[in-house]
């Protein structure tokens, strides 16, 4: 949920970034829709080829580390065992306990219990690439559309302000979203959020502006 919000927020500064910029330099409907589209398949592309290859190495890494257990415990049992009485034994548990836990634990199914407690991995829950790209894709798709729309659909004379409003407004629902959900202090994560957007509009419109009165685009 805390990706996705974040996911969303990139899609709204990055968009609403271009399509201001734009804005600056010209009015046409056309040029602000081909640049919001742009920057929304890019974005959204960008992002879900960067965690798909971000999660990939990490499942392969696990995949890699499970591997070795695996051996270990094939090669050199007792020691495995004893390695894990000595993690249970960092938890608090007794010497005896951990011991007779450790035994357990791998009568039952040692690669899961070495997995968890010294890798923090389950092995029946690696991370899918796939669907964190796919998530990614779509929560940065879900937040270009917000000011790709507010930009092209309101008439010329509204157009900057509904979208300066819209972004920020739902900036500040990100920023409050992403502060509940990470326990952060929701004042903060607001300023933090609707001012970085509102600074990163600010300098894309002005320059965009600038290039607007040299008859550049």
């Amino acid at each position: 949920m805390r990706a996705a919000v974040l996911g969303a927020n990139d899609g709204i500064v990055s968009t609403a970034g271009i399509v201001v910029g734009v804005a600056g330099a010209t009015p046409a409907r056309g040029a602000l829709l081909t640049a919001g589209l742009a920057g929304l398949l890019a974005g959204s592309m960008s992002m879900a080829a960067g965690e798909y290859v971000s999660v990939s190495t990490q499942r392969d890494s696990e995949r890699a580390a499970l591997a070795v257990e695996r051996r270990e415990l094939r090669e050199q049992p007792e020691e495995e065992l004893a390695e894990l009485a000595d993690l249970l034994r960092e938890r608090g548990l007794s010497e005896e306990v951990a011991a007779r836990a450790a035994r357990e634990l791998t009568r039952r199914d040692a690669l899961r219990a070495h997995a968890s407690e010294e890798l923090g991995i389950d092995p029946d829950a690696l991370t899918d690439p796939w669907r964190a790209a796919g998530a990614s894709f779509l929560s940065f798709t879900a937040g270009a559309l917000l000011p790709l729309l507010a930009i092209v659909l309101p008439p010329q004379p509204w157009r900057l302000t509904v979208t300066v409003l819209s972004v920020l407004a739902a900036l500040a629902l990100t920023g409050w979203g992403s502060a509940r959900l990470g326990a952060a202090p929701v004042g903060r994560a607001l300023l933090r959020n609707v001012g970085g957007g509102a600074v990163a509009m600010g300098v894309t419109y002005a320059a965009g502006a600038l290039l607007g009165a040299a008859g550049i685009g």
